[in-house]
């Protein structure tokens, strides 16, 4: 069997791996072969590793028995139809989403990026800012989502005293179920914490960001294509949404010209909100745990339907 590994890997990563699969398997990384052979041996792959281009899924992947995704969302794959059994990350990545998105919100409240620029100038105002701080404790949120980022960003906010509502068009544990219902409540919304999936795509339209109250903050960890981000922009230039703090932007990288990056209440992350230490041993060892369990037969740890989206 042929396992095709397009996760970028680095040489101790490749030596784990390859020490412990079985000598019947050949592994092939994407980041060893040039360019031009690199489709041509994801399409002989019997077992897959990481998130290769959808457009290579354009001919049939018939030998494809396993594949193990290396991020919890994958909504770019709904069309993609194979027969293989399929993983994604799971709940790997929530934790460090959530402390990305509470750290933002703090980091915006107590004015730390004023405060590290005016440390890289050695210029000390001090006082003067003081005034301008702002507090997490007891804020009204609204968590987008109740997945396992929404999850771990309200049991984080519990630490805060926070009045916590949450959003999902069918869990019947959230608070709220339509668009309808979080405008009704936005106005007296202090912060809204975006955890949407891509399948979301213009949720939290203009007609929202214009019901939200005065001064209020927008964080995203969801996708950047969930929000209309001119309407957020516009929002945030005239001054009626007093904060933004993004990890996900509709365009990644973000291009230069955007004012997002210009804009002095808008804290940028960049993407990088998942990060932590080893994360590519993590991606590793689960898909280790789960060519095991499909060797096995049995269930995988994390199994989704593409076309289903979970």
């Amino acid at each position: 069997m042929q396992l095709f590994v397009n996760s970028t890997l680095n040489d101790t990563l490749k030596a784990k791996l390859q020490q412990h699969l079985s000598s019947d398997i050949i592994s092939v990384f994407r980041s060893d072969l040039p360019e031009s052979d690199q489709q041509a041996a994801f399409q002989s792959a019997d077992l897959l590793l990481g998130n290769p281009p959808v457009a290579w899924f354009s001919e049939s992947m018939s030998n494809l028995k396993f594949w193990q995704l290396d991020s919890a969302g994958f909504d770019g794959y709904k069309s993609v139809r194979v027969q293989a059994s399929i993983a994604n990350m799971g709940d790997y990545f929530a934790r460090p989403c959530a402390e990305t998105m509470v750290a933002g919100i703090l980091a915006v409240y107590r004015r730390i990026p004023e405060l590290a620029l005016l440390q890289s100038r050695s210029e000390w105002v001090g006082a003067p800012i003081r005034g301008r701080t702002d507090s997490l404790w007891k804020k009204r949120v609204v968590i987008l989502g109740t997945g396992t980022i929404g999850q771990a960003v309200r049991q984080m906010l519990a630490g805060f005293a926070c009045d916590t509502k949450m959003l999902a068009r069918t869990d019947p544990q959230a608070d709220l179920h339509s668009a309808e219902e979080l405008k009704a409540v936005l106005p007296q919304t202090d912060i809204v914490v975006n955890c949407l999936p891509g399948t979301a795509a213009g949720f939290f339209s203009a007609d929202l960001i214009a019901a939200m109250k005065p001064g209020s903050l927008y964080a995203n960890v969801g996708r950047g294509t969930t929000t209309d981000e001119p309407a957020l922009i516009r929002a945030l230039q005239s001054g009626r949404l007093g904060s933004a703090v993004l990890d996900v932007t509709a365009k990644e990288p973000l291009p230069t010209d955007n004012p997002l990056w210009t804009l002095p209440t808008v804290l940028l992350t960049q993407h990088t909100g998942g990060g932590q230490p080893d994360e590519d041993g993590g991606k590793v060892d689960l898909f280790l745990r789960n060519l095991t369990l499909f060797q096995a037969g049995q269930p995988l740890e994390n199994a989704v339907e593409l076309g289903r989206g979970y």
